[in-house]
């Protein structure tokens, strides 16, 4: 829950960084999922072909009696590529993995991209149920008739998010190859989807997790809400 009209200013800053930065523009993509208010406004301002847009959430319904809440069809048509589901802070306010496979479909659906958030609690990580918990997010949630090509994972350790702890790059690695050898099992296919890793990820610690192969990107939270931060990660990535 960040920004308004005036927030433009950091998606130009940042498109006016990718422009210069030839690399970028060929090998990386980089998908801003904003507030609802914000999506087609920011559409219609950047007209931007290196930076595509997302919303964070939509309603487990295609429409109805649900005042305030919005639907993936709603926010196909006001422009969005791209949806966040799943995420810890929507699971906290009582998304299951029953009503999140509901809004994957609708999503799908409406041939929105879908990056799918799984992650466990500190006290899950602590009783050493990391890979059970995983195991069963992704299971309840996703099918094997569904379009892998438009889903992609983000494994985001919820005890990590903005507090500055982050796992162990053996212990991110071995998450990491249990998630795909997961999806290989549900989709029957050898190639799995991207994977992106999400938890207090900035630009100090960037370095540290371009060393791990397994990671696909990054779901960036609060460093995105600032141009300098959200380039700063970008930078020291390929330094």
């Amino acid at each position: 829950m960040f920004g308004d009209f005036s927030s433009i200013k950091i998606i130009q800053k940042l498109y006016r960084f990718i422009y210069n930065s030839k690399n970028l523009q060929t090998k990386n993509k980089i998908v801003l999922c904003v507030p609802y208010t914000l999506i087609h406004f920011f559409i219609k301002k950047s007209k931007s072909k290196f930076i595509s847009f997302g919303a964070q959430n939509c309603h487990h319904q295609t429409h109805g009696a649900f005042t305030g809440s919005v639907s993936a069809s709603m926010l196909k048509k006001a422009g969005a590529k791209y949806i966040i589901l799943g995420h810890s802070e929507n699971r906290s306010e009582g998304d299951t993995n029953e009503r999140i496979k509901k809004k994957i479909i609708n999503a799908l659906n409406e041939k929105l991209n879908i990056i799918f958030c799984i992650g466990e609690t500190f006290k899950q990580n602590k009783d050493k149920k990391t890979f059970s918990i995983l195991k069963k997010q992704l299971n309840e949630s996703l099918d094997k008739k569904y379009d892998i090509n438009r889903i992609i994972i983000a494994y985001e350790p919820i005890w990590s998010i903005g507090t500055g702890s982050i796992p162990k790059n053996y212990e991110i690695k071995k998450i990491f190859i249990f998630i795909k050898n997961e999806i290989r099992k549900i989709f029957k296919i050898k190639k799995p989807p991207k994977i992106l890793y999400g938890g207090s990820v900035n630009s100090t610690n960037i370095g540290m997790f371009s060393s791990i192969s397994e990671i696909d990107g990054f779901l960036i939270g609060g460093a995105s809400q600032s141009s300098k931060k959200f380039i700063d990660i970008i930078k020291n990535y390929y330094k």
